[in-house]
């Protein structure tokens, strides 16, 4: 089975929920088992939130959007969201966050949610592209396959 959707979305908080709610429906509906779907449901969320507070400046030429793209392919999600900010100038860092910090923290949560992590520029044009992968697994029943 191959399923694969793509958002082109507001660099607004309010989209952050929509973007995870079609991950977690798409899910259900393929059968995937909750415990990966919630993993990949919260990665899904820190990728957003990040493109939201730094997917660039509007001012300076940056888009008022990003871009979630999910692929549910045999045994695999891999998920890929695209802000047009300024990139980085080199890959970032990633250290342990405090445990009682409210920044820092996201590109941490997704690595440790996803099976592999690429972060790096949008080729040609600015921008960050966050993608990340995970194996699935599968429940008993998956809707899809027996509707």
């Amino acid at each position: 089975m191959s399923i694969w959707w793509s958002l082109h979305l507001r660099r607004e908080a309010a989209s952050v929920p929509l973007a995870r709610r079609l991950l977690l429906g798409t899910m259900e509906t393929a059968g995937v088992d909750p415990d990966i779907s919630y993993d990949l449901s919260v990665a899904l969320s820190e990728a957003c939130a990040n493109a939201v507070e730094h997917g660039g400046d509007v001012a300076r030429g940056a888009s008022g959007a990003y871009r979630v793209t999910a692929y549910l392919d045999g045994e695999k999600c891999r998920i890929e969201v695209t802000d047009s900010g300024p990139g980085f100038a080199r890959p970032p860092a990633l250290r342990a966050a405090r445990v009682d910090a409210e920044h820092g923290r996201g590109l941490c949560l997704i690595r440790e949610l996803a099976d592999h992590v690429h972060i790096g520029n949008k080729p040609g044009r600015a921008g960050t592209v966050v993608s990340f992968d995970k194996m699935l697994k599968w429940t008993k029943d998956p809707t899809l396959l027996t509707a």
